[in-house]
This record gives C-alpha cells, structure tokens and sequence, in this order.
C-alpha cells in the first residue's frame, strides 16, 4: 500500500541544509558513548592553571600555563584535558562588564553550535499504548542505512524502566494520559511534562491526532523537539525527524552550556575583584607586586586573600590570609575578612584590636564553627625603616636585604589563628627593616608542596634557601615571585593541591 504523503510541517533545519546528521558508522562502542555523554553532561568546570600577576590572575603561556584570567578581565573556563581538546564551554573574552566572544567546543558538537550524531547506531523509545498502530516504526534507518533500534512502552511506568542513557530520542504519543491525572483535560500536555521531567537530557518527538498542530506547536514550544502526526507516520521523514532531534537537543544542551559559562565567568570576575584588590599605595615610595594561584582543581579562586593599604599619616598596611578549606564558599569568607580588614585599617584599627575584631566578622560569617582563618599582618612606618609584626597562626614574612642573607622574621610570639579560641589576644612584634629591603608575605601553599615522589616537603626552610638563590640570580619584583611559584609547582611534581598567595614590597634606599 502506498504511503500517504504526510501533511504536517516540514523538518527545516534537516530539509533546508541547516542541520546536517553526521554519519554513525564507527567509532566508540555504545558503551563509551553512553559514559561519555554522561560526563559531558556533568563536567561544566572552570580551568585550574590560573595566576595572579600584579593584582589580576596571570595568563603568561611562558608559565606552562593556559590562558586564564588576565590583567585585561579576561576569563576562561570549561575543563582542558592534556591533548588540549575542550570538553565542555570554553569561554574566552568575558571581561567584567559583562561584554563577551565565545566558543563553543563540545564532543560531537561543531564551532557552529549544530550538533554532530555519535557514530553509534541510534535507539528510540517509543510510548504508545498501542505500538501496533504505528508499524511503520520498525522500520526504521539511519543516516548509514542500518536500522534504529526501537524500544516500546505501553506506559509512562514502563517508560521508565527503558529508559537508559543509551536511548537518543523519545517518540511519545500526547494522548497518553499522565501519572495522577487520568480523566482530567485542563492541561492537555501533562504527559509531555511528565516525560521532560523524567528525561531532561532525551530528544523527544512528540505524536499528536492528525490535524492538530496547535498541540503539536505547543508541545514544541514545552519542550519537544518536533511533533508528527501519528496516524501519517512515514518511515523516510520519521528517520530523519528522529536524528534531527537528536542533533538538536544536542545544540540545544551546547546553547545552554554556554550560557551557564558565560553568567559563571562573570560570577567568578565579581568574586576575582573583591578577593585581589587594587592595591591603596598612592604616595609611597614602596613597590608592590603579587602572585595568586588556586590550588583546587580547575578553580579560578580559593581561599587564600590579601591586600595593602597606606593610611593619611604615612603608615603601608599589608595583610595576607588563608581560610582553612578550598572552594567558592572559603573565596567568599576571604573576601568578606579582606573588605573587613581594609574598613578597620583605615578606620584606625591595628594589632590585636584589629585581629579581635576580625574573629567576630569570622565568628559571624562562617557557615561552620571548625572553620578557621590565617593572617599576618604588617604596618610599615612612614619611614619605611622598621614596622609592626602579627601572626595569627600564619608562616612568619622573609625579609632580604642587600648586606644580609634572605631571612624569616621573628615568630616567636605568633598567637592563634582566627575563628580558634574565644578570647584570644595577638601580640605586635616591632621590627626592624633597615634602609633597603624586599618583605615577602606568603601563604602556606608555597611551603607546603612536596619535593619530588616522596612525602617530604618543601618548607619555610627550603622556601628560604629558594628565594636566596633566585635573588643571587638577579631576579625581582615580579619575576621573583613567578620564578617562586613555578619552581614549587615543579618541585611537586605538578599542581599544587593548596592555594598559594605571594604578595612583595619592595623599598629601593634613596641615593
């Protein structure tokens, strides 16, 4: 019997060229594509090799390190394996206003956002309460002329046991009636939501009564991704209305990828400016410079915080700190203690007053009372030549000067950290710097790594021995601090797994 021509809307996106089915001959087994389609659907990420240079995340490729969040705003993020292909959203150029290019590379989705069919042979679901009305289902082919593998259910119950990652579309007839609602019509498409409900990463092809493309269009516009008329069923159209929703749910899920890479990148440059401040120096003769790298896996920030300020009377403030923990919500304590310190500094606040009264902030903000919080704070007379020392369980500053080998500071009178004992006091250790020196503050991230494939670590002392050497080598500044942190990271055999937060002041003797 001939097959009436179907009179529903057309498939425009396959008939006009826009959407081409890539072929499905090859490639992994339908067991590797099942797990990877699983991962892809999981791993939405952020990059973990990113810098602090100056004030802003370094992205020097010479670092070995991919480009991330630079001096310009510039924000990356998705997860980049070691072959350097991209699963997930890359998104590059998302500044902090907002304004952003990007790029989507997504395994079996092309650069035009159009997604490419797994080279797997395809498997359908369908669910009819009478599979026999709709024969022509069985015979089914793909793009290569191999047959669709088709699935039937008489019910949403049964739909849920076969319904397993490696089905690639649902064809579902709208009159089926939905869990609960038997008997009920004031939502038509409750079956429709139900099915999205339960398979929100399926391509679904919706079945409605001949002539009814209001429903139709409307389940379109629910969620689906084309409707048929089920009683006009052709197996040519079907096939290919079956892998063009495939590839379009496919775009779809890369769209939103997306979108959800874009509005995170610009959470994390909120994030990236209250935890790495401009530094406040306008007026003294000091030179700044810092290096901030996060040390959780594929993470733009961590825990770790710093800032300096310099007060009216002539006074440079530096502090550094490190909230116990890794992840967004220690990033966001750290801000939170980083703000509160630069209010009390220029509010007049010093020593143990000031560290008093960061306890409470912390005491109040912390989502659990085992979390803890490390500082050191410095105040550098106006003179530049001698200041005052708190540590709150932090690693004491290293000092280095021209007549003299780089050092640590004294550490002896170093109290708690904050957040660990009601009550606590700090004492204020004074100092002396002389006329020319380098005072570097750190995290305990940089001592901390591991030195080759044993259990031994780096520590204040190995740390030491390192910036003395790199110094008779000539460096400074900036390419003091890069050379630190590249060579810890080495030393550990890669990426570190604690954050590491380097800031230096220099004072340069007046001739």
């Amino acid at each position: 019997m001939p097959v009436p021509v179907p009179r529903q809307r057309a498939i425009p996106a396959v008939e006009s060229g826009q959407a081409q089915a890539a072929p499905t001959a090859g490639g992994p087994s339908e067991e590797e594509t099942v797990r990877n389609e699983a991962t892809k659907a999981e791993n939405h990420t952020t990059h973990d090799d990113n810098d602090t240079h100056g004030t802003a995340l370094d992205a020097t490729p010479a670092d070995g390190v991919h480009p991330g969040v630079a001096t310009t705003g510039t924000i990356t993020t998705g997860a980049s394996n070691p072959g350097g292909s991209t699963t997930g959203v890359n998104t590059t150029g998302v500044s902090t206003t907002g304004v952003s290019t990007a790029v989507v590379s997504t395994t079996g989705v092309s650069s035009t956002g159009v997604a490419t069919a797994a080279h797997t042979t395809l498997t359908l679901l369908l669910i009819e309460d009478d599979p026999t009305a709709a024969p022509i289902v069985h015979d089914l082919l793909d793009a290569d002329g191999r047959p669709i593998r088709v699935r039937t259910a008489r019910n949403l119950t049964e739909a849920e046991r076969l319904l397993t990652h490696d089905v690639h579309c649902i064809l579902l007839d709208l009159a089926l009636p939905a869990p609960g609602r038997a008997g009920e019509s004031d939502d038509e498409l409750a079956v429709l939501r139900h099915v999205l409900r339960l398979a929100p990463r399926h391509a679904v092809l919706a079945l409605t009564a001949s002539g009814d493309a209001g429903r139709g269009a409307e389940a379109v516009r629910v969620g689906a991704q084309d409707y048929l008329y089920k009683d006009e069923l052709d197996g040519r159209l079907l096939s290919r209305a079956i892998r063009y929703a495939v590839e379009r749910k496919r775009s779809d899920t890369a769209e939103r990828r997306l979108a959800e890479g874009k509005l995170r990148a610009q959470e994390n440059a909120r994030l990236e400016r209250g935890l790495l401040p401009t530094p406040l120096l306008e007026g003294s003769p000091l030179r700044f410079a810092a290096r901030y790298r996060p040390g959780r896996s594929r993470a733009l920030l961590g825990g770790d915080f710093y800032d300096i300020v310099r007060t009216p009377d002539g006074t440079v403030h530096a502090m550094i700190g490190d909230v116990c923990g890794h992840g967004p919500d220690e990033a966001a304590l750290g801000v939170e203690l980083r703000i509160a310190w630069r209010a009390l500094t220029l509010a007049g606040l010093c020593g143990d007053e000031l560290l008093s009264t960061l306890q409470q902030v912390l005491e109040h903000e912390r989502d659990d009372d085992e979390i803890f919080a490390t500082l050191c704070t410095v105040d550098i007379a106006p003179d530049g030549r001698r200041a005052g020392l708190c540590l709150a369980g932090h690693p004491a500053p290293l000092i280095a000067r021209p007549d003299r080998p780089a050092r640590l500071l004294p550490y002896e009178n170093n109290g708690p950290a904050l957040g660990l004992l009601p009550g606590a006091r700090w004492p204020r250790m004074q100092v002396e710097l002389g006329a020319e020196w380098s005072l570097m503050l750190y995290t305990d991230g940089l001592i901390e790594g591991r030195i080759g494939e044993g259990r031994e670590r780096l520590g204040q002392d190995g740390m030491v021995e390192m910036i003395r050497r790199q110094l008779s080598e000539g460096l400074s500044g900036e390419a003091l601090l890069r050379a630190a942190v590249n060579e810890v990271r080495e030393l550990n055999g890669g990426e570190l797994t604690d954050d590491v937060a380097v800031v230096l002041l220099d004072r340069v003797a007046t001739r």
